[in-house]
């Protein structure tokens, strides 16, 4: 699905004017660009602040391991956030699930704790207190504490959040339906010299509290999750409730970038392009907002296994690069040039 040419120019010229007049968003991360995250970078005055660095591929889909195309692309994304790691001065963490965070146990499409964990020291670091997450949760939180080699600065502030220089954060907000018993988020408002940039994080559209909190905070440019319509266990009257909250964002929010858990099947983009079409003011996902060809490769995977066939045992066999050259372009996809550009080194 490649974006039409006037679409495309359209949306460089939205993120152009949001970066006169607010600050620099660049999302590096996310399922509309091909991979599992929310992860994204703001500049703003003397400050780079990297959010949610993590990546993950959806390990299985439809009973299938990521296709190598898509492997491919993910090793591209990681070292681009590990670059913007070395380049922060403050990382932030909305919470811990292994597709916002580096992991000590990362499976072969995550980032690894031991590739950024050298930066870490001497960043300002803001994270949620981990006290409050499931014992895994807590677990990746202290992991990410001891690779700081001091306890990051506190950023959840109960109810009413904390504040410090560009940020103010939010407390526990529900990661999707509270009523499941869901883990814990939190968003992350920033300002900048003339606009605010609300980093919403996983929650999913479907409680009512963190949209309040949004809409509060009174953004330019918000960056959400959507609720995760692959997921069998979402009822009509839970999607309902979020299209309704989305709808109730796209009315007050310059520019709504909706994307992550909602693109990871065909009725999620169909139903974005459709709140799109709605809407009085911009809503997109993530490369809409970044002028780039949309790449929903998770949504895609059975397509991806049919016109490029992988054979028996090849993921038992990856642990070399070399092994993706053969799977960098896919009809009129082409990762070459920024494969060998993130890898030159090892060829």
């Amino acid at each position: 699905m490649k974006l039409k040419r006037k679409n495309s120019a359209r949306f460089k010229t939205i993120k152009k004017a949001i970066e006169t007049t607010c600050m620099r968003i660049d999302i590096l991360s996310t399922e509309s660009m091909g991979t599992r995250g929310l992860c994204c970078r703001v500049t703003t005055g003397d400050r780079r602040i990297l959010i949610d660095p993590g990546i993950a591929l959806g390990y299985l889909r439809h009973g299938r391991l990521p296709h190598p195309f898509q492997i491919a692309l993910g090793t591209i994304v990681r070292e681009k956030i590990i670059r913007a790691c070395k380049d922060a001065t403050d990382i932030v963490f909305s919470h811990f699930h292994g597709d916002h965070i580096p992991l000590d146990d990362a499976n072969p499409y995550q980032l690894s704790l031991d590739r950024v964990a050298g930066c870490l020291g001497d960043r300002r670091v803001w994270a949620p207190d981990p006290e409050v997450f499931s014992d895994t949760m807590r677990r990746r939180g202290r992991l990410i504490f001891g690779a700081c080699k001091c306890r990051p600065v506190g950023a959840e502030g109960g109810a009413e959040g904390g504040a410090e220089g560009p940020f103010r954060f939010s407390g526990a907000m529900p990661h999707g339906d509270r009523r499941r018993g869901a883990d814990h988020v939190m968003m992350t408002r920033i300002k900048g010299e003339r606009g605010v940039f609300v980093h919403a994080s996983d929650i999913q559209l479907i409680d009512r509290e963190p949209i309040d909190q949004i809409l509060d905070w009174q953004p330019d440019v918000v960056l959400v999750s959507g609720p995760p319509l692959y997921l069998k266990r979402l009822s009509p009257e839970v999607c309902q409730k979020a299209f309704r909250h989305a709808r109730l964002l796209s009315e007050n929010v310059k520019t709504l970038i909706i994307d992550h858990h909602l693109l990871r099947n065909e009725e999620g983009i169909s139903r974005l392009d459709q709140l799109r079409r709605d809407s009085k003011n911009t809503v997109v996902c993530a490369a809409d907002f970044m002028g780039v060809e949309r790449r929903f490769l998770e949504a895609w995977r059975e397509k991806l296994y049919q016109d490029m066939p992988v054979p028996l045992g090849w993921h038992e066999k990856y642990s070399n690069l070399k092994l993706l050259q053969n799977y960098l372009r896919w009809k009129h996809f082409d990762l070459s040039e920024e494969f060998f550009t993130a890898h030159g080194k090892i060829f």
